[in-house]
C-alpha cells in the first residue's frame, strides 16, 4: 500500500464527511457554533485520523489512529442521532448517515484486527 489514499476506508470516510457538510448546511445559523461544527469536526476527523496513522509508518501508531478514529465515529453517529431526535436532521438522512457509518466502523474494526495479526 503506498498510500493512505487507496485504502477504502479513507476513501469511505472521505465521502461520509463531505456528504455531513451538505447535510448541515440545512442547519439553522444558530447551530453553527453548535451541531454543525460537532458534526463536521467528527466527520472530519475520521478521514484525518486514518490519514495521520498510515503516515506514522508504524504499525502500533496505525492501530492506535484507527482506534481514535473509531471514536471520531462513534462521536459522529451519536451527534447524528440527537440531531435526528431535536429536529434538525430527518430521520431518512439520519439513516442513510449511520448506515455510511456502520460501515466505516466495520472496516476500521477489521483493519485494527488484520494489523494486529500481523504485529
Amino acid at each position: 500500500m503506498n498510500s493512505y489514499k487507496d485504502l477504502v476506508v479513507w476513501k469511505a470516510s472521505v465521502e461520509l464527511a463531505v456528504t455531513c457538510y451538505s447535510m448541515t448546511k440545512s442547519f439553522p445559523s444558530s447551530e453553527v457554533y453548535a451541531m454543525t461544527s460537532q458534526i463536521r469536526r467528527s466527520s472530519v476527523s475520521i478521514a484525518a485520523n486514518i490519514a495521520e496513522g498510515h503516515g506514522r509508518e508504524n504499525t502500533g501508531s496505525f492501530i492506535q489512529f484507527l482506534r481514535v478514529a473509531q471514536g471520531s465515529l462513534k462521536e459522529l453517529e451519536t451527534h447524528l442521532v440527537i440531531s435526528g431526535r431535536v429536529g434538525l436532521m430527518p430521520d431518512t438522512d439520519v439513516a442513510r448517515l449511520l448506515s455510511q457509518a456502520d460501515e466505516i466502523g466495520k472496516m476500521l474494526r477489521s483493519m485494527v484486527r488484520s494489523l494486529q495479526q500481523k504485529s
